[in-house]
């Protein structure tokens, strides 16, 4: 079988069940799952699934700008978000004033935190409880529940946000793009990261690979106002445009 066919025919399982493993996808071709793995990169690359540790997902799903829940998302790239929320706590000092948005990534990024003389403000529900069993020292805003994303958005969400000064802010996002910027499908989600990442001194974008030459219907910043931390850039013309990280290479 042709690489080109074997690609197609991949693509057609992964957009009919949503999600598959390697093992599932050898199984099926006949084939070794080091070769399943490369076919996964290589369909990655070219922004046709969406690769992740032992399998893959369909892109189709998010054609519509459909989120999916927290749990699924926490699937999904699980090794990459590690690397990149490791990394991410390192940037944390003693006197920081640090804003947290929910997210998956940046609740992994949660995990690796062991500074406990900063200050954490977070609009995440899940993220503000972990953050306190941690003993750390932290404020959640008011406002409403958006149930997919466990976020808290809203006009007193913003409201309560622009009272803050953050010295640093850790965002999630979507999409990136060189002409879009950060992008995400929901317009109160993307006035929260507006408003936090206007309120810091510095800003940083937690995204694996996956997220970059994506679009979603809401620009909340350009490139050039946010670091970015990922595993790995596709795209080397994305470093003209700010500073990245990369931590997973």
């Amino acid at each position: 079988m042709l690489n080109n066919e074997r690609y197609q025919l991949i693509e057609n399982i992964i957009n009919e069940r949503n999600t598959v493993t390697v093992a599932e996808l050898a199984e099926l071709l006949n084939t070794s799952e080091s070769t399943v793995r490369r076919d996964l990169t290589a369909l990655d690359e070219l922004g046709r699934i969406r690769k992740f540790f032992g399998g893959a997902a369909s892109v189709k799903r998010h054609e519509g700008f459909f989120e999916d829940s927290v749990v699924s998302r926490e699937a999904i790239m699980r090794e990459e978000k590690t690397a990149i929320g490791k990394y991410a706590a390192t940037l944390i000092n003693d006197s920081d004033f640090v804003f947290i948005d929910a997210g998956t990534t940046t609740s992994r990024l949660i995990d690796f935190i062991t500074n406990d003389k900063a200050t954490y403000i977070t609009n995440g529900i899940a993220h503000g409880r972990k953050l306190l069993q941690k003993g750390f020292k932290v404020y959640i805003i008011g406002g409403k529940i958006k149930p997919a994303t466990e976020a808290i958005i809203g006009t007193e969400a913003v409201s309560n946000l622009r009272s803050f000064n953050f010295s640093k802010a850790f965002l999630g996002t979507n999409g990136i793009d060189l002409t879009a910027g950060f992008t995400t499908p929901d317009i109160d989600e993307a006035n929260i990261k507006e408003t936090a990442i206007f309120k810091a001194n510095a800003s940083f974008v937690l995204a694996d690979h996956t997220k970059f030459r994506r679009v979603f219907p809401v620009t909340f910043s350009p490139l050039v106002k946010c670091c970015i931390v990922t595993d790995y850039l596709p795209d080397k013309n994305f470093n003209s445009e700010t500073i990245i990280k990369e931590v997973a290479k």
